[in-house]
């Protein structure tokens, strides 16, 4: 560290400090091959990893280095001092990466790094996503808003007392429920080691092409009312695409951008309740009003739609119809929510991605749903889905979201925050 400073310059608070040797990038390969990443080491029949030690550790703490990083599988040297290590570095509060990867495409200084993870309630630790911007101006700018911690985040925690996963309109319809899953005590720490069995769609998460649409042009066995959608969709909006672009596919760039925040509040409460279930429709109309009131959608934007339906709904039992439940089973009106003509336009402004703060981008009606995600999937659009407080993101805010990179993933939990 201290040759690295006379090379470049002091670290110091503020900083996310890398440790970067390669390990990961030469040793992370499929088993049997990856036996070398960690279990090798650990029966001793190959050398560790690099880290820092202890020592390392205090030094920077001292400095006031709260953010670390290492491309190795865990912080700390084995045999002996891994769990030392990670006390020096936790009694100063610190946070880091481990398992990182190319490190080495990075510069030595002035890039933006960022981990972003599912918000797992009462982890001690979590899976997460971790990527660096570079060049120009705008690594400078992020940089600046977190340490003026000007970041607001979009994201619920995630709990089993929550309704993260769409219930199904029928019994036993329902996606997986989220599910805290504990497997070894630990005394000392008084700790439960878990890991959690989850939904790829549980709270907030992202909606790749792939998601709505089949790999290839073989013909899908829709059931008969699917197929006069597809027909009444394809008449209208063209040929429903094909692709098998799950989420590690998902270019970063896609769901990272500009936030373009519209409100859509004021359709509540606007449909007929003899016709629930319904949500109300956020139309081409609706977006071209608020561009005639805020300026142009601009390329690349990511557009959100404030609808105000988790914010208030998302409670734990026995509070927790509002969400779900009853808008489907037609209790309550649906949420708002875009329909395909409204994707369509979207891609012709140039927009990648769409998010919303409602529980999905397709609404309480099967038809229309199904609709919106094919014409999504269809232009190589991803959604978002499942934020919360987008009441809160200021002007010129800079929307972030990474899914957490799991192969032929056909949603993606993960977690989008904003900076400002």
């Amino acid at each position: 560290v201290a040759r690295y400073e006379q090379q470049h310059r002091p670290v110091g608070f503020g900083d996310v400090v890398l440790f970067r040797s390669d390990y990961s990038d030469k040793y992370y390969r499929p088993l049997p091959e990856g036996r070398r990443f960690i279990a090798d080491i650990l029966d001793r029949k190959a050398p560790g990893y690099p880290d820092p030690d202890p020592d390392c550790m205090e030094f920077l703490g001292q400095r006031g280095v709260l953010t670390l990083g290492t491309d190795s599988a865990s912080m700390g040297p084995l045999p002996n001092l891994a769990e030392p290590t990670h006390y020096a570095g936790l009694k100063y509060g610190m946070i880091w990466t481990e398992g990182a990867t190319n490190l080495g495409k990075l510069p030595p200084t002035g890039a933006f790094y960022c981990l972003l993870g599912p918000k797992h309630e009462g982890g001690p630790y979590g899976e997460g996503r971790a990527f660096s911007i570079v060049g120009g101006d705008l690594p400078k700018r992020l940089i600046e808003s977190c340490k003026h911690k000007r970041a607001i985040d979009l994201s619920p925690t995630l709990s089993p007392r929550l309704p993260l996963t769409h219930p199904g309109v029928g019994t036993g319809e329902h996606r997986q429920t989220y599910l805290k899953v504990d497997f070894l005590y630990s005394e000392y720490l008084d700790m439960w080691h878990h890991g959690h069995l989850m939904d790829a769609m549980a709270g907030t998460h992202l909606v790749p092409p792939s998601y709505a649409l089949p790999p290839t042009q073989e013909k899908v066995d829709y059931a008969p009312e699917v197929r006069g959608w597809l027909e009444e969709y394809e008449q209208k909006h063209g040929p429903r695409g094909i692709s098998s672009q799950t989420t590690e596919q998902i270019p970063l760039d896609w769901t990272c951008g500009e936030a373009r925040v519209i409100d859509v509040r004021h359709l509540v409460g606007t449909t007929d309740a003899s016709h629930w279930p319904a949500s109300p429709e956020i139309t081409v109309a609706l977006i071209q009003a608020d561009e005639a009131k805020h300026g142009p959608i601009r390329a690349g934007d990511i557009v959100i739609f404030h609808t105000g339906h988790v914010g208030k709904h998302l409670q734990p039992a026995p509070d927790d119809s509002g969400l779900w439940l009853d808008p489907l089973g037609g209790k309550t009106e649906g949420w708002p929510a875009p329909g395909p003509d409204t994707i369509v336009y979207l891609k012709e402004k140039g927009i990648r991605c769409v998010a919303s703060d409602a529980p999905d981008l397709g609404g309480v009606d099967p038809q229309r749903a199904l609709m919106t995600y094919w014409a999504l999937g269809s232009r190589d659009m991803v959604g978002v889905e499942f934020l919360v407080n987008v009441g809160e993101i200021p002007k010129d805010a800079y929307f972030l979201f990474a899914a957490v990179k799991i192969r032929n993933c056909h949603g993606g939990p993960g977690r989008a925050i904003v900076l400002y």
